[in-house]
């Protein structure tokens, strides 16, 4: 078996995030939900209580993915010491995505400026897109097609949340057909970008992406699917329960893995941001230590592919990863999928 994905000079040069102005509190979701709950007797404040999160964020309706990942590639590059003509890959890594042709990426690649030299796809994979990118990436650089990637991720969750309250309120819908709409409440916004370079383009601390591994498993594909909804909505339903226990039991799986290549030993975890059931139980599966979480699902909700590397440039920002620190990025998606990736920051 495979010890997974090994990498000697990949680096993240840099990491930034674009997040919206508007808030959306879960008690704002609720009184949206009003005559559903009123109908069906449920108590206010359950969706904070049930899931952690406070609030998440949206963007402007009218917003484009491109937009938002066009915002991210403009922070990182703003951040980076490395010039936007040296940027030999573009990725743009989200569940959203303006359309389905050309490529989101197309549109990012003209609204940030960068170079007509520049290789340019989407890649889309769930909530793990990103991870997947920075592979991809490091696996280029590597074998030395390019020197530097700029791999972006703009979540647009708001055509998703406004679907399912116009569902939730409109329709009759039981109890028990509420759950799988569920998990949409927990759905926000954000964008995030990172600047992947060869070791020797760096200037200064070198945050090296060490490896990882990937495991699949797709005969739970069926847990959690979204599609377009119209012209502008999107609809997504969840099997909540059965997406947890699965995705727990994938997680132990791919840990497994991680650590014969990459050791057990690190100081911080930055894992998909869901809520805090999932955060619960994946720690008392992996029999890790609580106390190297960094979470930001609190403030953010669930950002898709946006959520585990936002919360890694939160934890740096906030002093919570450090130079010299190794970190595990523990990815979750469904279909389902795991990736998790070693960092020495």
């Amino acid at each position: 078996m495979s010890a997974g994905m090994k990498f000697e000079n990949v680096c993240i040069e840099a990491l930034a995030l674009a997040l919206p102005e508007e808030v959306w509190t879960s008690a704002d979701i609720e009184q949206r939900l009003a005559p559903l709950y009123d109908r069906l007797k449920l108590p206010a404040g359950r969706l904070e209580l049930m899931t952690g999160i406070r609030e998440r964020r949206m963007w402007p309706a009218g917003t484009r993915p491109s937009d938002a990942s066009a915002a991210a590639g403009r922070a990182v590059l703003g951040k980076s010491a490395l010039p936007s003509d040296q940027i030999e890959l573009f990725i743009h890594a989200a569940v959203s995505r303006d359309m389905l042709e050309p490529a989101t990426a197309s549109f990012a690649h003209h609204k940030i400026g960068l170079p007509a030299t520049a290789q340019i796809f989407d890649v889309s994979n769930a909530c793990l897109g990103f991870l997947n990118a920075l592979t991809i990436a490091g696996a280029m650089i590597e074998a030395g097609q390019i020197r530097c990637a700029l791999v972006v991720s703009g979540e647009n969750g708001r055509p998703l949340v406004e679907q399912t309250l116009r569902t939730l309120v409109a329709g009759a819908l039981t109890r028990n057909e509420i759950k799988p709409y569920f998990a949409n409440l927990t759905i926000g916004s954000g964008a995030v970008g990172a600047i992947v370079c060869h070791r020797s383009l760096v200037q200064g601390h070198p945050h090296r992406l060490l490896g990882g591994v990937a495991r699949a498993a797709t005969q739970h594909s069926s847990l959690c699917q979204g599609d377009t909804h119209g012209a502008e909505a999107l609809a997504m339903q969840t099997d909540s329960e059965q997406l947890l226990l699965a995705g727990v039991a994938l997680a132990g799986t791919t840990w497994s893995e991680f650590t014969r290549g990459q050791g057990s030993e690190f100081d911080r975890y930055i894992c998909h941001q869901v809520g805090s059931v999932h955060r619960r139980k994946l720690y008392e599966a992996l029999n890790l230590d609580l106390a190297k979480d960094f979470s930001t699902f609190e403030m953010l909700g669930n950002t898709g592919s946006v959520a585990l590397p936002a919360t890694l440039a939160t934890a740096v920002q906030e002093g919570a990863v450090r130079p010299g620190d190794r970190v595990a990025l523990l990815g979750i998606g469904s279909g389902l999928n795991s990736l998790m990736l070693a960092l020495e920051w």
